[in-house]
């Protein structure tokens, strides 16, 4: 709190005439952050997939702005009413197409692994991986693919979001 009084130029005690603390402003933060995601209806239709993979496009657009906050937003628990909506959808919509409770809760929290960690990925540099003298043949092969590729980090998103598709859809 002091830190962010000090950058807003205010003292840390007129903090708390807006916020209770920390948490509350992490769960502003996240407010924010997920109020970007577009949602279908509360009973979506259509494939289960195609629902799914809207809402992680989605949602990953959305953290994708703020990749500083994914460390800090997942160190708290999530008190969020745009995010408990989302994951609502996606409860609902893993239900339908068959998925038991604990499925569901493993799906749930795969996607945020991959959603996050790919909303990261957005804000790496255009090469994350430099090549030298300790790179494998098979591993400069692949590098050399995304040399130059501007949309890099939106291919490998879209190539996993396929793979994770499709492994749930084989239980």
């Amino acid at each position: 709190m002091p830190e962010l009084a000090r950058t807003l130029q205010v003292s840390p005690s007129s903090l708390y005439n807006h916020v209770t603390g920390r948490d509350q402003i992490v769960e502003l933060l996240r407010e924010r952050a997920m109020s970007e995601v577009e949602l279908p209806d509360e009973q979506p239709e259509g494939p289960w997939t195609d629902v799914v993979a809207e809402v992680l496009r989605s949602y990953r657009r959305s953290y994708a702005r703020y990749p500083r906050l994914i460390p800090l937003l997942t160190a708290y628990p999530v008190n969020s009413s745009h995010a408990i909506r989302m994951y609502n959808v996606l409860a609902v919509t893993l239900r339908r197409a068959g998925f038991d409770a604990a499925d569901t809760l493993r799906a749930i929290t795969l996607m945020d692994c991959f959603v996050l960690g790919a909303a990261l990925d957005v804000a790496a540099p255009d090469e994350p991986w430099h090549s030298g003298e300790e790179v494998w043949p098979a591993f400069a092969d692949a590098l050399a693919t995304g040399v130059g590729k501007a949309d890099r980090a939106d291919d490998a998103f879209e190539y996993g979001l396929a793979a994770l598709l499709r492994g749930l859809s084989a239980d």
